[in-house]
């Protein structure tokens, strides 16, 4: 029992709980140091200082400050970070949204084509972790920006936004909705079902969208200027060529003015038909079956065409060269591939040289896609560009292939542009899985803990991804904040603070209805966590929540739906949600941007939380 001053146990909790926030914010040490750090000194407290209930045990031994690790809410976060990891690398999601992207065209108009993009972000962020999403469709707002003249920055903001309310609306949606639950199950509170709160979270996805759509694009200012060139890399160009086959989308069809709609962001320089050469304006020109085309794109548009065709832009040896190919031939065209640049070091053998002289795609095993020189953009093919130090080649071939040019002294492998190309073959295996646990976990065939983990395990299994890559999608940030935070929410839990907070707001709201309680209750937490991160605010307000529902006779259920909904209000901050981190690059924003932005949503979403949730749940 917690005498009416607190124990000092408890005050000191509360002290670990403002001096790591505090640490958290002014980022003096990184997110994983400040977690380990915040952990270890629970565990020194508590052993010299127990919590000792009434049949004489600890309650907070090493073993209950550490279940954190172990927690179901935190081992499903990481299984869906797996899984969702393996869309991304399948390109089942680029796919699609850049299918909806082509779908919505120029005739409907950027409000039409905004609303659709972000609806369907939105739907997906309420089954996939939300950065992921917000990773996939950042390319596509900005390729909708340059589209219909408009900067990126009035789309970026409004991306995460949207994202976020996704989140809402499903048990899984976000990692924050995972530790509430948690927590419940924790205080031997009934926990929530996949659906449970789907109902109120689309109320406020909905009016938050509308919101998004019409308001925050009027707050935001124009930080247009290098945003564009950063969805393609810069917007440099490389000179590439393909050979026309039967399954090559401009086969029969015209450059309209060296532009053929179906390869589209790239510009027809040179056409070879057997010895015959096509030059602009191409007047007259069909494509046919072997014919060679030199193109001008960027790195973005030859690698999305490697999407629809693996082997597009592989170019054929020139007329009379044979191959000097040794029994290992081809592992460009097998097995996982990576795009890399590569520049031609100043001394190199290759100075001089064609590509089809060097034969370079059999030395290193890796393929070039493309030439880029600064200097100069030929109508050439590239197998017969003579290359020179400065050069730089757009390569493919496997992971071991490219990091063994690491040690080539002709090229210099520029190790940041290294990027895996996605697994097209597995896509209908990764989608088969990630239905199979959204339905088995919706339908309570099986907890959603155990459906996640078994997906991300047969992504494994099935050849989706490698271990590496499935360990390499697992974020250390969110395992020890996780565990971090959950271990404080036991300590506030058993300490008494959860208790004592609670019997203090509820004090000082004496006398007011439990709907005002629940709008001020919600209002506080949604300030705090712009303040701190979801993740911590979930956990730490959960157990007051609680504590609140009872000392005013509410169900508990109903006060946990706020703080699920509250915590995810972290709007006017960048610091308050990973994705809005994401988007404040790439859009260019300041810190105030997402305050001017944010502050009016919170408002907002906190009115249309106070005016629907006491309804709904009948208070």
């Amino acid at each position: 029992m917690v005498n009416a001053g607190g124990s000092f146990q408890m005050w000191m909790t509360f002290a670990l709980i403002l001096g790591g926030l505090a640490i958290y914010i002014r980022q003096r040490a990184s997110m994983e140091l400040t977690s380990l750090g915040i952990i270890c000194v629970l565990l020194i407290f508590f052993h010299f200082f127990p919590v000792i209930s009434a049949d004489g045990t600890n309650t907070l031994t090493p073993t209950r400050i550490l279940q954190g690790f172990a927690n179901p809410a935190l081992i499903t976060v990481l299984a869906l970070l797996v899984m969702g990891q393996g869309m991304v690398r399948t390109g089942l999601l680029d796919r699609g949204a850049g299918l909806i992207l082509g779908i919505c065209g120029k005739r409907a108009g950027l409000l039409v084509s905004l609303s659709v993009l972000l609806i369907v972000a939105m739907v997906v962020s309420a089954f996939l972790n939300n950065i992921l999403v917000v990773v996939i469709f950042i390319p596509i707002m900005q390729a909708l920006a340059v589209r219909y003249d408009v900067s990126a920055s009035k789309f970026l903001i409004p991306l995460s936004y949207v994202a976020v309310f996704g989140g809402m609306t499903t048990l899984i949606g976000s990692s924050s909705n995972l530790l509430v639950n948690s927590a419940l199950i924790e205080m031997q509170v009934t926990p929530f079902g996949f659906f449970d709160f789907t109902i109120i979270g689309s109320v406020m996805a909905a009016a938050g969208l509308v919101f998004v759509l019409f308001v925050i694009p009027r707050l935001l200012p124009d930080r247009s200027g290098m945003i564009e060139d950063l969805a393609d890399g810069g917007g440099r160009q490389y000179l590439a060529q393909m050979t026309v086959d039967d399954q090559s989308p401009v086969l029969g069809s015209s450059a309209q003015g060296g532009y053929f709609a179906a390869l589209p962001d790239k510009t027809l320089r040179m056409v070879y038909r057997g010895d015959a050469a096509f030059l602009p304006p191409f007047e007259g020109y069909t494509a046919k079956l072997g014919d060679v085309l030199v193109v001008a794109a960027t790195r973005k548009a030859i690698q999305d065409s490697l999407s629809d065709n693996p082997d597009a832009f592989h170019p054929a040896l020139d007329p009379g060269v044979t191959s000097t190919a040794n029994g290992d031939e081809a592992r460009w065209r097998e097995g996982e591939q990576m795009v890399a640049e590569v520049m031609v070091a100043p001394g190199s053998g290759l100075t001089g040289l064609t590509l089809s002289q060097i034969g370079f795609r059999y030395k290193s095993q890796c393929i070039v896609l493309g030439v880029q020189r600064r200097s100069r953009m030929y109508r050439a093919r590239i197998t017969a560009i003579k290359l020179q130090p400065g050069d730089v080649l757009l390569i493919q071939g496997q992971p071991k292939d490219i990091a063994r040019l690491r040690i080539s002294r002709d090229v210099v492998l520029l190790e940041w542009s290294a990027e895996e190309l996605p697994a097209l073959k597995n896509a209908v295996s990764a989608g088969v899985i990630f239905l199979g646990v959204v339905g088995t976990a919706a339908l309570g065939v099986l907890p959603i803990v155990v459906s996640a983990l078994c997906g991300a395990a047969a992504m494994v299994m099935v050849g989706v991804m490698n271990p590496r890559q499935a360990f390499q999608a697992v974020d250390p940030k969110i395992v020890t904040t996780i565990a971090s935070a959950l271990a404080l929410g036991v300590s506030l839990q058993e300490t008494g603070g959860a208790a004592y907070l609670a019997g203090h707001l509820v004090a000082g709201l004496d006398g007011i209805s439990p709907a005002v309680t629940l709008s001020l209750f919600f209002l506080l937490v949604a300030v705090l966590a712009n303040l701190i991160s979801t993740k911590t605010c979930a956990v730490l307000f959960t157990p007051i929540a609680v504590d609140i529902a009872r000392q005013i006779g509410a169900p508990p259920e109903v006060f946990a739906v706020a703080v699920v909904f509250a915590a995810n209000c972290s709007f006017a901050s960048p610091l308050g949600y990973q994705t809005n981190l994401l988007v404040m690059g790439p859009g260019h924003y300041r810190f105030s941007d997402f305050a001017r932005a944010g502050a009016p949503l919170i408002i907002f979403m906190w009115i249309v939380f106070s005016l629907f949730a006491p309804w709904y749940y009948g208070l």
